[in-house]
């Protein structure tokens, strides 16, 4: 079988090939909640309102079609017992607790009948978790990632998946981060190396 010629990209030939789009899309919406949407969060952005609506956008476009959804939340024990190295190098993490006051961990968008939460405890929503078997189980070939933060867990996600040999589209309006420097450098990175980055409009015409 012979192998593809690279497409060069915007960073020359050695990077950014393209995975593409495969047959059977599925968004993931990595978490999304109180912490960092409200400005007096323990991760509070300087303006998620864009990543929220095109992240909105996107499960609307994918529950028309009737392509999955899946949310993701991050949640520890009281005593973050299941935290490891992680709440250590993050204290703010201790919101996420069980318990914890201030409900940080709320979802800003309500999940849909039947589409699961899957709960984490480290960036990846791959790492630990139940999402490869249940996106296999469902026949998904690419995963459409929206949320938070691009340079933390939405990156994270994005190489496991590739890991995990789905095909990641990182949609960039519906992402956000602490920076705008931070979040476009990690897009950058993503898209030369482990994921392809779309635009909204692209991955609204895919779904």
């Amino acid at each position: 079988m012979s192998v593809p010629e690279p497409v060069p990209g915007p960073h020359g030939p050695s990077f950014s090939g393209r995975v593409g789009w495969g047959s059977r899309p599925a968004v993931v919406v990595i978490d999304l909640v109180r912490a960092y949407t409200d400005p007096d969060g323990p991760f509070g952005l300087p303006a998620p309102g864009r990543a929220v609506e095109a992240t909105e956008a996107l499960v609307a476009a994918a529950r028309a079609a009737g392509h999955p959804v899946v949310w993701t939340v991050v949640r520890y024990a009281p005593d973050l017992a299941d935290g490891g190295l992680f709440v250590r190098k993050v204290p703010a993490l201790a919101a996420f607790a069980e318990g914890a006051p201030g409900g940080w961990g709320e979802l800003v968008l309500q999940p849909g009948p039947g589409e699961p939460v899957v709960v984490k405890q480290y960036a990846s929503a791959f790492f630990g978790t139940s999402l490869a078997p249940t996106l296999h189980a469902a026949g998904v070939d690419t995963v459409v990632l929206a949320g938070v933060s691009t340079s933390g867990c939405v990156r994270a996600t994005a190489m496991d998946a590739l890991n995990s040999g789905f095909r990641p589209q990182v949609v960039r309006e519906a992402c956000a981060d602490r920076t705008p420097a931070v979040h476009e450098g990690n897009l950058a990175d993503l898209d030369a190396k482990y994921a392809d980055v779309v635009g909204l409009e692209e991955a609204l015409a895919h779904l």
